[in-house]
């Protein structure tokens, strides 16, 4: 099967047959009126033949749908440029070995979910010491200080945390998105620690269920890790950028 790589199209059970499926809410009362807003609405979207093949009352005057459509639109693949993290992912032992090797110093990790985000089952896969899936948090690591502060941690006091136990890396999780409130929030800790004079002083990284490598480094940060990452994989990106950083 050829792919025409410059026309890539969304397809169901014909390759380029443009088959899609979304879900959507409405503020209205679920019946047949609010069928049909759903199905113009697709229609607006440039759906070809929308069908709305489920629909369910939430109650309050709100429903919810799914519909299923055909896209005629391609996206060209081979011009998508995608900022990437070019790091080698070590095991928990290699990291530990790679710290002993190359940098010679326990490295110093302060995390925390910031802002009003409460939400801490991210940041806790990633550095509690039971770690997620199989891979040790970063508190296992014994080349490695994590320190997790928790939920609900103001930007200014997890930046005073930082320079209190000497960080190499600063962790925030953003799990909380409405209105996009973790932009915002991200943002501020950058401002905050260029106005402070520490930017440079150590590693920013971010992560969260909408964050991704792209997305951080235009907010200012290192690095930002998405949907699936493990701890051995921050791990590794830390340690090599901090032994990349030593060589400068």
């Amino acid at each position: 099967m050829q792919v025409d790589l410059t026309k890539v199209k969304a397809y169901g059970d014909t390759l380029n047959d443009g088959a899609v499926q979304l879900s959507f809410t409405l503020p209205v009362p679920a019946g047949e009126e609010a069928r049909e807003a759903a199905r113009q609405l697709a229609l607006k979207m440039g759906l070809e033949s929308p069908a709305v093949t489920e629909m369910a009352d939430l109650g309050a005057g709100f429903s919810f749908f799914v519909v299923y459509g055909r896209c005629p639109h391609s996206v060209d693949y081979t011009a998508i440029k995608i900022p990437k993290r070019e790091h080698e992912i070590m095991s928990f032992d290699e990291v530990n070995e790679f710290v002993r090797r190359e940098l010679k110093k326990k490295v110093v990790v302060v995390a925390a979910c910031t802002g009003t985000d409460a939400h801490t089952v991210g940041i806790d896969a990633i550095v509690n010491m039971k770690g997620y899936a199989g891979e040790y948090g970063l508190e296992r690591y014994p080349e490695f200080e994590a320190y997790n502060l928790g939920s609900q941690v103001p930007n200014a006091e997890l930046l005073a945390k930082a320079v209190e136990h000497g960080a190499d890396a600063v962790l925030v999780s953003q799990v909380v998105t409405q209105k996009n409130i973790h932009l915002e929030n991200l943002t501020e800790l950058i401002e905050l620690a260029e106005a402070e004079g520490i930017r440079d002083r150590m590693l920013f990284i971010c992560g969260g269920p909408r964050i991704s490598h792209e997305l951080a480094i235009e907010l200012g940060y290192d690095a930002g890790f998405g949907p699936g990452t493990l701890p051995n994989h921050v791990a590794s990106f830390i340690v090599k950028e901090l032994a990349r950083r030593k060589k400068q």
